[in-house]
């Protein structure tokens, strides 16, 4: 990290670059800083990084603190064993991935449904290669597959069946009018769990990705999991790869719990995101690592007039213990179709690596609605391009029809307790004319900058509050210094 020196001594290096007391940091505790790199009083780091030490051990403490803290969603469905369970074979699937076994599996969750009054059922899938086209859940269910079992989507799209557009949209993910049905879909249930022992959900999306980008698709593509309506969902162990288009959505969703998934697509699928919880409420997110082509993890809730005239936000969400990356998109996103509006959102240890954007929060003029309530909490990022982005220019329109005064409200955010490394700018802040965002909260923030720091924030139309934040931020958000942060925990997020 420093120049080569003859002596042995760790503070004889010639240099100390603010890059390496920051690396240093991150991997030593704070006790060993000073015998690891040159002392401060002996005047080996210069003072831009004198700054930045004392700042990022405070930040770092800070993330110790509540990592010793519970950080588990605090209403976790508790499901019990089902008292029936049938194996899909039983209904003639077979398991060589070449056999279509679409109507196996219609049939068996068929079945499954007269055990809805005594307690449901399991449907269990064991190890094999299981081909498929869309099919239908039902309440009450069990959907569990066994290691190495691995669910294919078909590449037929004749197997995908065509469905109208969501009321809150108005339109499909890529076309106007309506779309394909995601892989595995429900529609108005209770108590599903869809788990397993880390089995797989492919949906072979390279066909799709194809079709998109050569403009040959005839209706939207479809997602690999979405549940419509539904309430007491839990989907957990699993492995999502190569959705066509969003890998788990949930929409107009209540009690949903997404834990220990694991999400991958190609960095060049286009528009492929991960989780998108979509005008849901009392949902929870943890222990999961995403990899996709735009949004790991998107929090929606309706596009403009269609998600206005709809009316329902996404609320009381809690997002623990993920790890995000995706190159040419947001790690964690807020919209850009937020029309229903999205608050009461509590996001906390976070890691972000190889990104576009870390946090994004977007939206636009029509759109109406608001982001506020929002607090974002220990976050490790590292080689990410744009750390924070607030902009109210992002996002088209699904017609003509949407109102340009509908002006949506971005307030009372707080992002706190985050480190960054190698990011190439701090943050990009732009309201809108006669709009502006208000009420931004940052706190507690080191962010390693390759580019020059003096350069690495924009801000226009935007207010807030900044405190122990490097490099420093505009004075836009240093407009009100008797600004009070906007605070929420865990707790209040999981709770309606």
């Amino acid at each position: 990290m420093c120049s080569s020196s003859s002596s042995s001594s760790p503070c004889a290096c010639s240099c100390c670059s603010l890059t390496s007391v920051i690396l240093l940091l991150l991997l030593l505790p704070s006790s060993a800083v000073g015998t690891a790199c040159c002392p401060l009083s002996q005047g080996g780091i210069h003072e831009e990084a004198k700054a930045i030490v004392i700042l990022i051990l405070a930040v770092a403490d800070a993330i110790e603190v509540s990592r010793s803290s519970d950080g588990h969603c605090n209403y976790k469905h508790i499901s019990t064993p089902r008292p029936h369970s049938v194996t899909i074979t039983e209904f003639g699937a077979v398991g060589d991935g070449v056999t279509l076994n679409t109507v196996a599996f219609q049939n068996a969750v068929f079945y499954v449904r007269s055990f809805a009054d005594k307690g449901g059922a399991q449907l269990y899938v064991p190890q094999g290669r299981w081909l498929t086209g869309s099919f239908n859940l039902t309440s009450h269910l069990t959907l569990f597959l066994e290691q190495d079992a691995i669910i294919i989507g078909s590449q037929d799209s004749s197997q995908w069946p065509i469905i109208e557009s969501l009321p809150s949209y108005g339109q499909g993910l890529d076309l106007p009018g309506a779309r394909h049905r995601s892989l595995i879909n429900g529609y108005n249930l209770t108590d599903v769990v869809i788990t397993g022992d880390n089995g797989t959900i492919d949906g072979q999306g390279l066909i799709w990705w194809e079709w998109f980008d050569s403009h040959s698709l005839n209706y939207s593509r479809p997602h690999l999991l979405e549940l419509v309506n539904s309430n007491d969902i839990v989907v957990s162990n699993l492995t999502f790869l190569n959705s066509p288009a969003w890998s788990i959505h949930p929409v107009y969703c209540r009690n949903v719990e997404i834990q220990n998934i694991t999400i991958h697509a190609s960095s060049d699928s286009p528009y492929t995101n991960g989780i998108v919880p979509d005008s849901c409420s009392n949902l929870c997110i943890e222990d999961c690592s995403i990899d996709v082509g735009h949004d790991a993890i998107a929090l929606k809730s309706g596009w403009d007039n269609y998600g206005i005239s709809y009316g329902t936000p996404s609320t009381y969400i809690h997002i623990s213990k993920v790890h995000l990356q995706t190159p040419l998109g947001s790690a964690l996103a807020f919209g850009s179709e937020m029309s229903g509006g999205i608050s009461f959102i509590y996001v906390e240890h976070l890691h972000i690596d190889n990104s576009l954007t870390g946090i994004n929060f977007k939206t636009t003029r029509g759109r109406g609605g608001f982001i506020k309530d929002i607090v974002v909490s220990n976050v490790e990022m590292e080689n990410v391009q744009e750390a924070f982005r607030f902009t109210g220019h992002c996002g088209g329109h699904p017609n003509d029809e949407y109102d340009p005064d509908a002006l949506p409200k971005i307030k009372q955010v707080t992002l706190k307790n985050i480190v960054g490394t190698n990011i190439s700018t701090a943050g990009f802040f732009s309201g809108i004319e006669n709009d502006p965002f208000t009420a931004i909260c940052l706190s507690n923030i080191a962010l390693s900058i390759t580019s020059d720091p003096s350069n690495s924030w924009s801000c226009s139309n935007v207010s807030g509050y900044s405190e122990s934040v490097f490099p420093d931020p505009c004075s836009d958000l240093n407009s009100n210094s008797s600004f009070s942060c906007f605070s929420l925990d865990s707790t209040a997020a999981a709770e309606a």
